[in-house]
């Protein structure tokens, strides 16, 4: 592969400003529920969705923003929870808010990733946030529920006020105002609940105001004094926590923590561990460690030394930490049975996990700050590379070697009009068709070739279209013939776009779209319909259409796979739009799932109709999140030569409307990887795992992959006569299988030998979960990055020769557990028939089995011909941070792309706080 490495196309990350977990606790059965999430709230408007997936840390979401927008603030509430019908009590659904230098607090919905309500208020700015905490009981009051377990928000604003939200009946309206501006107008810099009708309010007048939420009076207000000398005389507090025991604390702009007694408010200790202001705290949830981050890039921890009944004392600083290269904003932890960790993001734009209970005992893990889909498309047949973010889109042009290695220069750019970012991009492989969505419309733009002595090598020219929806995804086929709309709804529509020969001649657009059914599969899982995430599982996250644009398969967060077909031809002498009542029995298997107007008709656009595949429902559902999806490219003389329009189709009095129903029968394979790496490799037509799949199971995989911890991000094909190369790349990676060939399967051993074994696939996993840490941030510290963690007891008047000793850990920490569940090697067994059905159904089997003499020499020499062919995997982790991967050219041998790398060094940041042992190099 002939790879452009490159680092000339702009993406900026944007400075992460707000972070929320989904779950302050575990679930009642003490485990990590299944629906946490991490909410990630960026300057540029966008609000990312991770799953923790036990430290998989997965980026589900990214709910688009827009221009001059901001996320300054999240917060999560679940509604009460209710009794099925089987008398089973089914948990709350979950709902996400938001602020951002406006007056308004947003709520979003998590199926669509678009504002579902605002609340607007006769008060300024919103600055802070926050919600009710759930109710402590465990059984309900009669008649008293609902208002007992409701959330209702609070919000501080920049005038000094306090205004209470209220989210009763799954809606966001005003309540009341808690406390009014003042003549200072003091802004509210941080607000928490201390109990369901208990708030604490920082102010930026140097003061804590403690107020009672049910009648609005102020409790107690606690002065910090002045600041110190040579600074302000006000002190910011721009963070107030909560701990267990009904104490809290602060974080100011002195960079000192204070710690205030629960009950009269006083202050019971003063800790000073920043130079610069403490920006956010984080508490662990019984309440005897504490976290903090601040301007001077330091995440600190405090513990307290012991406790008296239940209250911590004597609380002091353990150390200091510079996960960051800038400020240090946002701080959030979640702690439960298996997940306990703390989540820090910044300027630097990067999140990054540590160990809460194990912090110092296990190693930090930095999250990706680049999109998990790569924003880069490509054009290999004129060599044209789009990218695009926020609003702005540009195209490159890549010169090949022919033409001297000249750096790749932007021939174009687009600005969109609107407020709203792109949410997706695709171009046709000649470049001559560029499609736009945001999230409230879909753009159609043709870009034009010409002479370069007249002007512009490139002109673009915006298209009309019918549809006045926006989208989540688009795809066009590499012919552009057809363009797939998934929208923000999550329901897909498919556009029709003619063309002529002539790349100047406008394209045009058929006013009528076709909707496409997904299969329903809520009764078959009756569960998802009462999740807390609501119809979030079922959010298409990705789509592709086959290199013959005949098919076309689309993949959800839930794992499932819908695909649907082409049937007929083309036939430019048919009508444009041909809409026809569907009979009752619906055909071709295409069974209507809704109750809507469009189930009720078919419509045909010159002489061709999408159907859902027959076979579509024998995909099985993906064992966990898809990562990709993609279609293997088909050789061009292995497809199926189509006739001119649709022959023996006429229309009569009994048929008025006549259709072709010709599938394609050209098999088409489409690759998905799952969130556990697992290749599936399906024939669609079939409904089936490939005969390459079958063969190799998860146990077959090299252990290097097995190994990454990063996400694919995407993937490329290098298909010829002699080879069939997939290349799968994720943010730090670049892995390579050779898909004619089959992997070598992992040989059982016995038991004394596994451990030792280190080539064995079951010893390998067992050694990377012993590795790995058990809170879901990184992996264990080596022994040498660990303080002193044991000691050895000694009787002084004993001592001699012959008294022995032992060792006790301190930590008494947990090692690599040897009772782990070691992979089965049912899939190896099974594996190994199917390639050996594979070899007998071999061209050459027979005469191996006819001439015995014969098939042993040659044995012999095939084998020490595998042995010097090398293996069919490769892998690097030269490139890093990857951005994206496109090919470039379609007839080039090897395969050429561009590799877009985006390093952190190479990021435009603002000036940072250097301390007073510090020198800033330039």
């Amino acid at each position: 592969m002939d790879i452009h490495r490159s680092r000339f196309v702009p993406y900026p990350p944007s400075a992460i400003n707000a972070l929320a977990f989904s779950h302050t606790q575990p679930s009642q059965g003490g485990n990590d529920p299944a629906s946490l999430r991490l909410a990630v709230g960026r300057a540029n408007g966008n609000i990312e969705i991770w799953n923790p997936a036990e430290g998989a840390w997965l980026q589900e979401r990214v709910f688009t923003g827009g221009k001059d927008r901001s996320v300054e603030g999240l917060t999560w509430i679940q509604e009460p929870s209710e009794t099925n019908e089987q008398g089973k009590t089914v948990p709350g659904k979950l709902r996400l808010f938001s602020i951002g230098y406006s007056s308004t607090v947003t709520e979003w919905d998590l199926a669509t990733g678009l504002p579902a309500r605002h609340s607007d208020g006769n008060h300024s700015e919103v600055w802070c946030i926050a919600a009710q905490p759930l109710t402590q009981n465990t059984k309900r009051q009669s008649g008293n529920s609902g208002l007992n377990e409701r959330q209702d928000l609070v919000a501080g604003c920049a005038d000094g006020t306090l205004v209470l939200l209220s989210t009763e009946d799954n809606d966001l309206r005003f309540t009341k105002f808690l406390s009014r501006s003042t003549t200072k107008r003091a802004r509210v810099l941080s607000v928490t609940y201390k109990d369901r009708n208990t708030l604490l309010a920082g102010f930026a007048d140097s003061t804590i105001r403690v107020y009672n939420t049910r009648n609005g009076q102020v409790v107690r207000t606690i002065s910090l004094g002045s600041g110190p000398p040579g600074g302000p005389k006000e002190i910011l507090v721009w963070k107030i926590k909560c701990l267990a025991n009904g104490d809290f604390v602060s974080g100011d702009s002195t960079g000192d923590i204070r710690i205030y007694e629960g009950r009269n408010y006083s202050q019971l200790q003063r800790i000073s561990g920043h130079e610069a202001d403490i920006l956010d705290l984080a508490v662990s949830q019984d309440g005897t460690t504490i976290f903090s981050g601040g301007m001077d890039r330091r995440t600190c921890i405090y513990t307290s030394k012991k406790t008296k009944g239940n209250r911590a004392e004597d609380w002091r600083k353990v150390e200091h930490k510079r996960f960051h290269e800038h400020d240090v904003k946002a701080l959030a932890s979640y702690e439960g049975r298996k997940l306990n960790v703390v989540v820090s993001g910044g300027i630097d734009t990067q999140p990054i996990v540590f160990p809460l209970r194990r912090f110092g005992l296990e190693h930090s893990r930095s999250l990706s700050c680049l999109p998990h889909e790569p924003p880069l498309a490509s054009a290999i047949e004129a060599r044209l590379m789009v990218s695009w973010w926020n609003c702005e889109l540009r195209l490159w042009h890549v010169k090949d070697q022919e033409e001297g290695a000249e750096k790749p220069k932007v021939v174009a750019r687009v600005a969109l009009q609107g407020d709203e970012n792109i949410t997706s991009v695709s171009i046709t492989h000649d470049g001559n068709l560029l499609a736009v969505s945001t999230a409230s419309e879909v753009k159609l733009f043709q870009i034009i070739r010409r002479n370069p002595a007249t002007g512009p090598a490139f002109r673009i020219r915006k298209l009309t279209m019918p549809t006045s929806f926006g989208g989540r995804l688009v795809r066009l086929t590499a012919n552009g013939k057809w363009l797939a709309i998934v929208t923000c709804d999550n329901s897909v529509h498919l556009v029709r776009i003619i063309r002529s020969d002539d790349a100047s001649e406008r394209p045009r657009v058929v006013p009528r779209s076709l909707y496409l059914r997904r299969i329903s599969r809520e009764s078959r899982h009756p569960d998802n319909q009462h999740n807390q995430l609501g119809l979030y599982d079922r959010s298409i996250t990705h789509a592709d259409f086959a290199a013959d644009g005949t098919t076309f398969a689309t993949a959800d967060l839930a794992g499932y796979i819908d695909t649907w077909l082409i049937e007929g031809h083309e036939d430019l002498t048919a009508p444009e739009v041909d809409v026809a009542e569907a009979s009752s029995s619906s055909e071709s298997g295409d069974e209507s799932d809704e109750d809507d107007e469009s189930s009720q008709e078919r419509v045909t656009l010159l002489g061709q109709r999408w159907i859902r595949n027959p076979s579509g429902h024998l995909l099985p559902r993906l064992d966990s999140i898809p990562l990709l999806l993609a279609f293997q490219p088909v050789p061009e003389d292995s497809l199926r030569r189509e006739p001119n329009g649709n022959p023996a189709v006429h229309p009569t009095r009994g048929n008025p409307h006549p259709h072709s129903h010709d599938l394609p029968d050209t098999e088409q394979h489409l690759l998905v990887v799952s969130a556990q790496h697992h290749l599936h490799h399906f024939e669609v037509l079939a409904g089936r795992l490939s005969d390459w799949s079958r063969r190799n199971p998860p146990s077959s995989y090299p252990a290097r992959y097995r190994q990454l911890d990063g996400a694919a991000k995407g993937c490329l094909w290098d298909i010829s006569e002699n080879k069939q190369r997939l290349w799968l790349y994720g943010e730090k990676w670049l892995f390579m299988f050779d898909l004619s060939r089959d992997l070598a399967l992992s040989q059982p051993t016995e038991p004394s030998e596994k451990a030792n074994d280190g080539q064995n696939g079951t010893s390998i996993l067992k050694k990377r979960k012993r590795e790995l840490g058990s809170s879901g941030a990184g992996g264990l510290a080596t022994q040498k990055d660990l303080p002193v963690t044991k000691m050895r007891k000694f009787d002084i008047g004993k001592i001699d020769e012959s008294s022995s000793s032992s060792w006790i850990d301190l930590n008494n920490a947990r090692r690599g557990d040897e009772s782990d569940e070691e992979v089965e090697d049912t899939n190896n067994v099974l594996a190994s028939l199917r390639r050996s059905a594979a070899d007998m159904n071999a061209p050459h089997a027979d005469d191996s089995i006819i001439n015995g003499d014969v098939a042993r020499e040659d044995d012999t020499v095939s084998g020490e011909e595998e042995n010097r062919r090398p293996e069919p995997w490769w892998h690097t982790f030269k490139y890093r941070p990857i951005l994206g991967i496109v090919p470039i050219s379609v007839e080039s041998q090897p395969l050429e792309v561009i590799l877009v790398e985006r390093p952190t060094w190479d990021l435009d940041l603002p000036p940072r706080f250097v301390g007073s042992h510090e020198k800033e190099v330039a």
